[in-house]
């Protein structure tokens, strides 16, 4: 039986990989598993839980993000060495090919379940091509549950996957050119008896987005949370979605009902032209002066909320840093996530930069370890790098300091009431603030007590 090594690589073990409690399941590499003939014997080494060591193997495949796409070429090269063949696949790939190709024998572009089998049959006849690209999969037909039984049993969520794609193309996300812009979905019974399947009682649900942006897409939803609270199942469970989705306030009861702890949604910027230039359709709909009305509707159901900001804009000064803290303080927004505007590969925003000759760091690959959200890696026009830093010092300086932090605790009990949503909350804000503190600026260019913006 020939042996086939899954890996999920991690280059440096950072911000969210600090933390247990915001560390996730390699979902991709179980379905790889899922759709590899069961002549193979198939085992996934997994970096984020155990420190990686060489072993033998008949084939090697690996998967990556930009981030941590240094260490997987620097794994891929320890096999090639050894004369055994490697592929890779995964968003960075599939955006770069020609860069992974100098470093992998085989790369496999898109989705990898509809073309697998080739791949492998392939490799089993001596005629493994360089390339090949995975077609766009219709979810609602193809029955394929993830080997979940191959991932590493101590991870606190287990992930579960119900659509792929997205109609919207933020400036700042690849995954519409990456899965495509249709809303594909799978069949909410599948879904069911894939969770009904999965022992552990923690669902991060991965989708970029589960409630979806369609009359369709809500139904679907709708059937979902009704069938996990039909069939018993007490799993607790957390969903990115749009903050559109709280315009249903019946799908938010539906959700709260079925187990959901909080939801994680990109408010982005409180700046409209900004939100303008990430062509943020629907936060500009709904409107920055209505974003505490969204984490209201949530609240008023048990729901956290999870907000996503990005700083490192153009033309945005210590003045908007200082109000953004403000806001945070007081929206009841119950976890904050900053993120440094990065433009990744195969966003209209890294074509921009390319075009306008503003990128930072162009010694590719080797640079791409800065291209992690922590980093200012790009000119920014009306700003500077250090403002962009000290900014971020300042917001999460306030946010986790005494009394804000204790405010923002307190304000979360308040309105979610539920013990365990507010445990997950109190979990996630440490692991948010610890991932700050492990960051290459945190000591550096740390604000006083006074929490003093320059």
């Amino acid at each position: 039986m020939k042996k086939l090594l899954l890996i999920n690589p991690v280059g440096q073990r950072s911000g969210s990989l600090l933390s247990k409690f915001s560390t996730f399941q390699p979902l991709s590499l179980a379905y790889t598993a899922a759709v590899t003939p069961s002549r193979w014997e198939i085992k996934i080494v997994d970096e984020n839980i155990d420190e990686f060591k060489f072993e033998e193997a008949d084939l090697v495949g690996i998967t990556a993000f930009t981030s941590n796409i240094n260490r997987a070429y620097e794994i891929a090269q320890m096999y090639q060495k050894k004369k055994i063949k490697v592929i890779m696949g995964g968003i960075h790939i599939s955006m770069l090919p020609d860069e992974a190709l100098q470093y992998a024998d085989t790369v496999v572009t898109g989705e990898v379940e509809g073309i697998w089998n080739q791949v492998i049959t392939d490799f089993e006849n001596n005629h493994l091509l360089p390339r090949y690209k995975g077609p766009r999969i219709d979810l609602s037909r193809t029955k394929i549950t993830p080997r979940h039984d191959l991932l590493h049993p101590s991870y606190f969520w287990n992930s579960v996957q119900t659509s792929r794609g997205c109609p919207f193309n933020c400036n700042f996300c690849s995954v519409s050119r990456y899965l495509g812009k249709e809303y594909r979905q799978r069949r909410a019974k599948d879904v069911l008896d894939e969770l009904e399947k999965i022992k552990g009682k923690y669902i991060t649900f991965i989708d970029d987005n589960l409630i979806g942006h369609s009359p369709e897409s809500r139904n679907r939803a709708m059937e979902l949370f009704e069938g996990m609270i039909g069939l018993n199942l007490r799993k607790k469970w957390w969903m990115q979605s749009s903050m559109n989705a709280a315009d249903d306030e019946h799908l938010i009861e539906l959700a709260a009902q079925a187990g959901c702890m909080y939801v994680f949604i990109g408010f982005e910027t409180l700046n409209k032209k900004t939100l303008e230039g990430m062509k943020k359709g629907i936060n500009l709909k709904i409107g920055v002066e209505n974003y505490k009305r969204v984490v209201d509707r949530f609240h008023k159901y048990g729901i956290g909320v999870l907000g996503s900001f990005v700083i490192g804009n153009d033309h945005e000064s210590p003045e908007y840093y200082k109000g953004l803290a403000d806001f945070l303080v007081t929206s009841g927004i119950d976890i904050v996530q900053i993120n440094i505007l990065t433009p990744l590969p195969g966003t209209d925003l890294m074509e921009q930069m390319q075009k306008e000759g503003r990128l930072i760091y162009q010694d590719l690959p080797k640079d791409w370890y800065k291209y992690r959200f922590s980093y200012v890696v790009h000119q920014i026009r009306g700003g500077e790098e250090n403002t962009v830093y000290t900014g971020n010092n300042y917001i999460k300086n306030k946010i986790y300091s005494f009394p804000f932090y204790q405010y923002r605790l307190l304000n979360s009990i308040y309105h979610i009431k539920n013990p365990t949503n507010i445990y997950a909350i109190y979990k996630l804000n440490q692991s948010m603030k610890k991932g700050w503190q492990g960051t290459h600026y945190y000591k550096s260019l740390m604000p006083s007590r006074k929490t003093t913006c320059p």
